[in-house]
C-alpha cells in the first residue's frame, strides 16, 4: 500500500474518537487532509472502511475492523523501532556486540568494557576471533565495533589508534636470557620458538626474524595466547608476543619472564575500528573516548614490554 505511517495514525484516530472532525482537532490538520487519507485507504483496499452517519460520526465496517487491527500492529511495530533507535543513538543498546581479535578476551577486553557499561544494565556479547574475522563480522554488522590490531588490509580509514604495541619476548625465568634486561633477535633465534599460530600474526612474528638472518625452529604452534604462556612455561622455548595481560584473571607465572627487544621493529598499532564514519551514535563515541582514556591512563608500562626509552612514543597519538 502507498498510505504512509502518518495517514494510518489518522486513520486509527478516526477509529478510537468515531469522528473525523475529532481527528482532525486532535492531529491538528484540515479535515480534508482526514478525508484524503480515509479515501486512499479505502480505494486501495477496493472496500468502504468506515461508514458515515450523519450528525453520529463513523463506525467501523467489518473491513474496517480488520483494517485498524493490522494497522495497529503496524504502529506498534513503528513505535518499538522508534524506541530502539532512540537507546541506540542516544544511549546505550540493550545488546552490545564487539568483536575483538581472540587474545583480546583475556587481556584486556573484560577490564576496559566493565568501565563502559557499569550501571546501565547493558549486556555484553564478545566476539572473538582471528583478525580477518573481525573484517567479515563487521562488514556484516554481526559486531557494533572492532578492536584488531593493524595487522593485514581491510581495517577502515577511519579506525582510531588506541596504543602502539611493539614485539617482546617471552621466556622461561629458567632461561640463562631470562637473566639479561633486553634481548636481540639474534639472540633469541638459538632458542625454540613457541609460535601463536593465528592468521596474519604467525606471519607478522616470524618474519621478524628477518632481521636476524635466519628464523628460529617451531617446536609448538597453538591458536591461543594462554597456551603460549603455558608452553613457554613447561619449557617448550621462547614467544614473541606483543602485548602484556592487563586481565586481574590471566597475568603470567613466576616462570615466565618478559623482555624488550634491542631491535627497532615494525609496531603494531591497537585499533578500534566501525562503519559509521562520522555519523557514530552517541554511544560508539563514547566507548571510542573511553577506549582512548583506558589506556592512556594505565600507561605503556603496563600493556607493553619495551626498552624505559621507547615508552613514550607508544601511546595513541
Amino acid at each position: 500500500m502507498n498510505l504512509t505511517l502518518r495517514q494510518l495514525r489518522y486513520l486509527v484516530l478516526i477509529a478510537e474518537t468515531g469522528s473525523i472532525s475529532a481527528a482532525a482537532r486532535t492531529c491538528r490538520i484540515a479535515q480534508s487532509s482526514i478525508l484524503a487519507a480515509m479515501g486512499q485507504a479505502e480505494g486501495e483496499m477496493g472496500s468502504r472502511l468506515f461508514d458515515r452517519r450523519p450528525s453520529k460520526g463513523v463506525t467501523l465496517t467489518p473491513a474496517g475492523e480488520r483494517f485498524i487491527a493490522s494497522a495497529r500492529r503496524l504502529l506498534a511495530a513503528e513505535a518499538e523501532f522508534e524506541r530502539t533507535m532512540d537507546r541506540f543513538t542516544s544511549g546505550m543498546p540493550p545488546v552490545l556486540k564487539i568483536g575483538c581479535f581472540e587474545p583480546f578476551g583475556a587481556l584486556f577486553m573484560p577490564e576496559l568494557l566493565h568501565r563502559f557499561v557499569a550501571g546501565t544494565g547493558t549486556e555484553i556479547q564478545l566476539f572473538e576471533g582471528e583478525q580477518p574475522q573481525l573484517l567479515t563480522w563487521l562488514e556484516s554488522n554481526l559486531v557494533d565495533v572492532i578492536v584488531a590490531y593493524d595487522i593485514g588490509p581491510g581495517l577502515p580509514s577511519d579506525a582510531v589508534t588506541l596504543a602502539r604495541v611493539p614485539a617482546h619476548a617471552l621466556l622461561h625465568a629458567d632461561d640463562p636470557l631470562a637473566r639479561k634486561e633486553c634481548l636481540s633477535l639474534a639472540e633469541l633465534v638459538t632458542r625454540p620458538l613457541v609460535l601463536l599460530d593465528l592468521p596474519q600474526t604467525s606471519g607478522y612474528l616470524v618474519t621478524l626474524f628477518d632481521l636476524a638472518g635466519q628464523r628460529p625452529q617451531i617446536s609448538f604452534r597453538t591458536r591461543g595466547y594462554d597456551t603460549v604462556r603455558a608452553a613457554v612455561a613447561a619449557g617448550f622455548g621462547m614467544s614473541i608476543l606483543n602485548m602484556r595481560p592487563i586481565g586481574l584473571g590471566s597475568p603470567d607465572s613466576d616462570r615466565l619472564v618478559r623482555r624488550p627487544l634491542i631491535e627497532i621493529l615494525p609496531t603494531p598499532r591497537l585499533m578500534v575500528a566501525d562503519r559509521y564514519g562520522n555519523a557514530k551514535p552517541a554511544f560508539l563515541r563514547n566507548f571510542i573516548e573511553l577506549a582512548r582514556a583506558f589506556f592512556t591512563e594505565i600507561g605503556p608500562e603496563r600493556y607493553a614490554v619495551a626498552l624505559p626509552e621507547r615508552y613514550p612514543s607508544l601511546g595513541a597519538t
